[in-house]
């Protein structure tokens, strides 16, 4: 079928709009990696655009050479995997229970969990529950307090509504428990919200750093956005340990902040390609009701 030639305009306009947006997205995260490699003189003269002026890779050598930076990305990654693990459970049996419409009192136990959206108890009596349940200086802290997000819960409990609940009542005729019926028949159904809930949560735990900072006494414990949250206020003692020199604190100071942006990116960055694909299907499938 021959195009029109408003058809044809519409997508060269369409085009043109998708690069424009394309590069106002690209262009902050790419600006900032290229100052991570740049001079201190560079980057205050305000010379550096998308590619790297003066080179350089001194920041990075340094903040490797810190075992404490190393331990603190392990903790980083046990608290993400750990609490993502945590949330993704329980948010989708809280979600599949609330998709149900035989269950008891479903709209009391809606309104409840979306009132918390709202209020809270407040930092200082969370602070003391935290501390009464002896989760204080332990991973505990980080992971158990969100392990449920209403919102995320929202929209898996819409997606699960949209499976035929007759498929369900297939399964039990032949015998199939609940349990059985929701990691056999559920589950593998609901791949694409689990993509997208699993990326959500693991983004959230990944930059979070307030509650560590909040609970945590002990530096072993901290995650790496405390680590590099210290090190951008200039409180991380360990950088001037060693054979640092003044030049090299100096320009360590210059772009730390990119640097420390990159090094928090990077590891989520390499995730997301993987399941991409699940993620606006997931979105979609779990936020209109059909």
């Amino acid at each position: 079928m021959k195009e029109s030639l408003s058809y044809k305009m519409f997508k060269v306009l369409n085009v043109i709009v998708l690069l424009v947006i394309v590069y106002l997205t690209f262009y902050p995260f790419l600006n900032i990696v290229a100052q991570s490699f740049s001079s201190q003189a560079e980057i205050n003269a305000g010379n550096v655009n998308l590619i790297p002026k003066g080179f350089n890779v001194e920041t990075y050598k340094v903040i490797v050479r810190d075992k404490m930076f190393w331990i603190n990305y392990k903790n980083t990654v046990v608290y993400t995997v750990t609490a993502t693990a945590i949330s993704i459970v329980m948010t989708s049996m809280f979600a599949y229970a609330l998709s149900r419409k035989r269950l008891l009192g479903r709209k009391f136990f809606t309104m409840f969990a979306v009132f918390t959206m709202f209020f809270n108890g407040g930092l200082i009596p969370n602070y003391v529950l935290i501390q009464s349940l002896g989760f204080g200086n332990t991973m505990w802290a980080i992971v158990v307090p969100g392990a449920i997000n209403v919102f995320n819960m929202l929209i898996m409990r819409t997606f699960f509504q949209n499976i035929p609940e007759e498929l369900e009542d297939a399964a039990i005729i032949d015998g199939s428990s609940t349990y059985n019926t929701i990691v056999r028949i559920i589950l593998p159904l609901s791949k694409p919200i689990m993509a997208t809930m699993i990326l959500f949560y693991a983004v959230a735990h990944w930059n979070s750093w307030f509650p560590a900072f909040i609970y945590l006494d002990k530096k072993e414990l901290f995650p790496v956005t405390i680590y590099l949250r210290n090190l951008i206020a200039g409180t991380e003692n360990s950088l001037t340990t060693g054979a640092t020199s003044a030049d090299d604190l100096v320009q360590i100071a210059s772009n730390v902040k990119s640097v420390t942006m990159v090094l928090t990116v990077l590891p989520i960055l390499s995730v997301y390609p993987f399941i991409q694909k699940y993620f606006v299907s997931g979105v979609m499938l779990g936020s209109v009701k059909g």
